[in-house]
């Protein structure tokens, strides 16, 4: 077979960013701001990714809003306006990146209704090629590439015996209460996602029961009148004082969810991400909703449950969350380890420049000026990699010889969600380093 020739393909010096969301707008404002040529992609005709429902990979629902209150979310140098509410619903998530994209002259950057079908490296560069809206293809080889299309687009669903001969769905399928109604329903899995569509069931659906593997820890929205991630935090208290400090608010303020039937915890505080939900005990308090164990099997409309008790539904709704899925290149780039790739700093391949994933990273209160701040490291990084900086030298040699996620000392839940999951406090500070030597640093 002859060797393939890319002589008759495009190259330019530009790198290719792939995704308009909330990560990809950072990183696109910040090369910007570092004069890094780029041509962005992006398969929705708008900006916002999973935030506008209207999306081909959306996984919003009607009733979604933000976990995090606005103030500990939005981009410090974009706040959201005094007249967003505290808790801003997915509609004014997307209004605020549309105006984001807007005020920074972000949408000239992009190719919009555009599906990136491949990357691979050739040479010195990086081949990508794509797709139009009008199902013509077309490719080029870049100098590299930037990776932002999310985290929470591939449902991870989950498998049981037998067959169930109900409606069963993921929660990526659900947009509307409506779907519940004049349904017996049974929500698998009670993180926030799970926790807030059984909510929803609870008042349009016949019944609703929650199916949970695990306890969690509830955290109320909010704490003496204000958003509980604003409550504290002055104070950089060692982690099993702060853990005392706020199991005892949590009893203040949640009481014992046991005592409603949900399963306590089997980890420490903090080892996952806790459930921000006001109502889930509020209505499990007022029987609106029954907590059930894991299942252990189906059969016909009825779910037999791993207690041995069983009960029959005409709907199912997995809210299991979501896998890492990046189609477009080969998993061998990208230095897979477990459940996620391991990247220096979640974000830096340990032996490639040219490549970067942006955004694959969670902490509890990292907020989009935690992942901005990620895009602006990167950004330096590329350009004192071309201006030969000291520090972008030493970043080399740092993320190639060797590293560990930045989990603080947590010894965090053993699950998939949790394999990109990082301590707020120390990742912050790491990439806050490592922007201020690249701001610094010189040839």
């Amino acid at each position: 077979m002859a060797k393939e020739t890319t002589k008759d393909i495009e190259t330019t010096d530009a790198w290719a960013l792939i995704g308009a969301g909330p990560m990809g707008l950072a990183m696109s404002k910040t090369l910007v701001e570092q004069k890094i040529p780029f041509e962005g992609f992006e398969l929705h005709d708008d900006v916002g990714g999973l935030w506008d429902i209207e999306g081909p990979r959306s996984t919003m629902y009607d009733t979604a809003h933000l976990i995090s209150s606005k103030r500990m979310t939005e981009f410090t140098d974009f706040p959201m306006a005094d007249r967003v509410a505290e808790y801003p619903s997915h509609r004014e998530m997307r209004n605020y990146f549309r105006d984001f994209a807007s005020h920074y002259d972000l949408y000239q950057r992009y190719r919009f209704k555009t599906e990136v079908l491949s990357t691979e490296p050739v040479g010195e560069g990086w081949r990508v090629r794509w797709r139009h809206a009008d199902g013509g293809e077309q490719e080029k080889i870049f100098a590299g590439v930037l990776i932002a299309n999310g985290t929470l687009s591939e449902p991870n669903m989950p498998q049981f015996e037998g067959a169930f001969d109900g409606e069963f769905i993921h929660s990526s399928q659900y947009r509307s209460p409506k779907q519940f109604t004049d349904k017996r329903v049974l929500v698998i899995g009670a993180g926030n996602s799970g926790c807030d569509i059984a909510v929803d069931a609870i008042h349009h659906g016949k019944s609703c029961d929650l199916s949970m593997r695990r306890g969690y820890y509830f955290v109320p929205k909010y704490v003496f009148g204000k958003p509980a991630d604003t409550v504290g935090g002055a104070i950089k208290l060692p982690m099993w004082l702060k853990r005392r400090i706020d199991g005892v608010v949590l009893q203040w303020f949640v009481g014992d969810p046991q005592k409603y039937g949900f399963p306590k915890p089997d980890y420490a505080l903090y080892e996952s991400h806790p459930v921000v939900n006001s109502l889930i005990l509020f209505h499990a308090g007022h029987g609106d909703i029954a907590i059930r164990p894991d299942i252990a099997r189906f059969e016909g409309k009825t779910v037999h449950f791993r207690d041995g008790s069983s009960a029959d539904y005409d709907m199912i709704l997995a809210a299991t969350g979501y896998r890492l899925h990046y189609p477009f290149i080969d998993s061998k780039y990208l230095n897979w380890r477990g459940n996620a790739p391991h990247l220096f700093l979640n974000c830096m391949h340990p032996d490639r420049d040219d490549l970067f994933v942006l955004g694959m990273v969670e902490a509890s209160g990292l907020g989009w000026q935690g992942r901005h701040e990620q895009a602006e490291m990167v950004a330096r990084y590329i350009a004192g990699l071309k201006s030969g900086s000291a520090a972008a030298k030493k970043i080399h040699d740092e993320k190639a010889g060797g590293f560990e996620r930045l989990t603080g000392g947590m010894n965090y839940v053993k699950l998939a969600r949790m394999a990109y999951y990082v301590d707020k406090a120390t990742y912050r500070k790491a990439v806050k380093e490592r922007i201020a030597s690249l701001a610094g640093g010189k040839a």
